[in-house]
């Protein structure tokens, strides 16, 4: 599942949740925003904590990451090896074989 995915998913639930009001009176309804946001809260943090491990990373595929300026690929013939991983914002430059 990818960011935005989970970006629309959190959405979602937050324009659905907004519309839910408790059934219990209260005095202070800054007390009542305050449970509400909490809740909400707890949820985001449940949703995500359950979507957490699906969520890509350098360290699952066993690939080092290279730093800005630093080469990234051998040439072998005609052919290119990967040596690293550019940082995100950032690629591989097939002629200079550096992460730019």
């Amino acid at each position: 599942m990818t960011s935005s995915e989970i970006l629309t998913i959190v959405v979602l639930f937050t324009i659905l949740c907004s519309g839910q009001t408790s059934q219990e009176p209260t005095d202070d309804p800054q007390l009542s925003q305050q449970e509400m946001e909490n809740e909400l809260a707890e949820a985001m943090t449940a949703l995500l904590g359950r979507y957490q491990p699906h969520l890509p990373s350098s360290e699952k595929r066993g690939i080092p990451q290279c730093a800005v300026g630093s080469r990234c690929a051998m040439r072998l013939g005609p052919r290119f090896g990967k040596l690293c991983e550019c940082v995100r914002g950032s690629n591989c430059n097939s002629f200079l074989l550096k992460c730019i």
